[in-house]
């Protein structure tokens, strides 16, 4: 969608870049908690142990790490009582793959009977937070709302049938509720796990070349955002240089994907416009062609992307709900663990953690002033939410950028008379998982796997722990179709 208005030159209505950036806030907010809770946060918190917990020390200790009023002894006791029937019943149900009893697992059962409990209360503020994205997008997942030049929500305050201020006071409620878990619960828990944890600040470091894209633009053109984006060389912050626009020739001009190690066929190095995408399988080959994955390159680099990439950009580039949010992580953490933790720390697995937590806060502020600024707009008369595109003659060529949920999410599309002759995806998870590139320097996920400890090798807790950190999402990173249309897998519903 970006990227075709802005090989057009399309600006977009105020209304509908503020109705995006909601939806964008609210899916990112829905993704982080998720991550952490039902997802990386079970590398970290063994659920068997929660069940020796004593519930009135683990109520205790809960409400010594925040005000939350969900932490109440009977709150805590119920879940406790939950998990106890998913055991006795002989199957575990969603906590069934887990390495319970693992020696790197080393919480206490009253802190992982916290977790745990928090783990059960994160199911229902994920769900109300994505009710946000459903309001405006008509469903989620797959929106239905967005069009090439803004978006298909009508906004009539005096008709039940469109965006009104009845839909708009409920999403600001949505907001509001789920902003308490995250400031309350999300920060404190990612804090406590990194405390105790700590020894992780030391592991996964990988690559530090940080990219990230601006984003929540706050004008027609794509020139203003609320939160900034940009890159960092070798993990100096001082070095920060910024993206300023949707046209920023510093972004076009030095986004490369190779080939080398990927199955495919050639061996180029090629920037998006230019790229094809010809599947070519020659099995497992060490040193030569092993992955799916493209090779991701800016200014010849590899280039870890995601929250600890927007988190350092938006630190050095000075934005205050981000500096306040990392400090009050660093701050707590440092409190619990007994020792002052920096934001060095952060270029780390545990930080890479702790990072999609501080995004997470930061865009709960971002949904609120989001929400102000429709509100207000609308308040002046403007109720257009769409620009009708034209297409001209001609080759046009154009890039659009999104800060995704797991990093910077670019597509780059060649346009000849007003039909697409080239299009092109490099998504987060290709940036990540990307392997060796034409130089062999290994992509983020494989540097950050040198020295990675590993008790057991059968049960490579540790291995997962880092790669998770990520929140990898490899059907992102392959984009690949038969062209034939073979059936490639048959799905059987029983």
């Amino acid at each position: 969608m970006r990227s075709v208005e802005n090989a057009l030159q399309l600006e977009i209505p105020l209304n509908a870049q503020y109705i995006r950036n909601l939806m964008m806030g609210a899916h990112a907010t829905h993704d982080h908690i998720v991550h952490f809770y039902h997802l990386g946060a079970l590398d970290w918190v063994d659920i068997v142990s929660a069940l020796k917990a004593d519930a009135r020390a683990t109520a205790n200790l809960g409400q010594k790490l925040s005000p939350w009023p969900g932490n109440s002894y009977d709150a805590v006791k119920a879940s406790q009582e939950r998990l106890k029937t998913f055991v006795g019943s002989g199957q575990l149900g969603i906590y069934g793959s887990g390495y319970w009893g693992h020696p790197a697992m080393k919480l206490s059962p009253e802190v992982n009977m916290l977790a745990a409990h928090h783990y059960l209360q994160a199911l229902e503020y994920q769900r109300e937070i994505n009710k946000v994205v459903a309001i405006l997008g008509s469903k989620t997942p797959h929106i239905q709302n967005l069009a090439v030049g803004g978006v298909a929500n009508p906004i009539n305050l005096d008709s039940q049938s469109t965006l009104n201020m009845e839909r708009l006071y409920y999403i600001k409620t949505l907001i509001d509720k789920v902003g308490d878990f995250v400031e309350n619960v999300l920060l404190v828990d990612t804090a406590a796990v990194a405390a105790f944890y700590a020894d992780w600040t030391q592991v996964g470091k990988g690559v530090t070349n940080y990219l990230s894209a601006p984003d929540m633009p706050m004008d027609t053109k794509g020139t203003t955002f609320a939160l900034p984006g940009g890159y960092i060389p070798d993990g100096d912050v001082t070095k920060f240089q910024p993206i300023k626009s949707y046209t920023d020739p510093f972004f076009g001009e030095n986004v490369k994907e190779s080939i080398k190690h990927s199955w495919y066929d050639g061996d180029w190095d090629k920037h998006p416009w230019d790229e094809e995408t010809v599947p070519n399988y020659t099995d497992f080959q060490d040193n030569k062609k092993y992955s799916w994955v493209k090779s991701p390159t800016f200014k010849g680099r590899p280039a870890q992307v995601g929250p600890l990439a927007n988190v350092l950009c938006m630190f050095a580039a000075g934005h205050a709900p981000t500096k306040k949010y990392a400090a009050t992580m660093l701050d707590t953490i440092s409190s619990l663990a007994g020792a002052k933790v920096g934001i060095d720390a952060l270029h780390s697995t545990i930080g890479r953690i702790g990072a999609r937590s501080i995004r997470c806060a930061v865009l709960y502020d971002t949904l609120k002033s989001q929400w102000n600024a429709l509100v207000e707009n609308i308040a002046k008369g403007d109720v257009t939410t769409f620009s009708p595109p034209t297409f001209p003659s001609g080759v046009q060529k154009g890039y659009g950028f999104h800060e995704a949920p797991r990093g910077i999410l670019s597509h780059w599309i060649v346009i000849e008379n007003g039909k697409i002759k080239n299009y092109q995806a490099v998504v987060p998870s290709t940036w990540n998982a990307g392997p060796r590139n034409s130089q062999d320097a290994p992509g983020p996920y494989e540097a950050s796997l040198v020295g990675n400890p590993v008790q057991d090798p059968e049960r490579p807790l540790e291995i997962l722990r880092t790669v998770h950190s990520f929140d990898p999402c490899l059907a992102c990173a392959i984009h690949v179709f038969d062209r034939n249309q073979n059936e490639i897998v048959k799905v059987k519903a029983v």
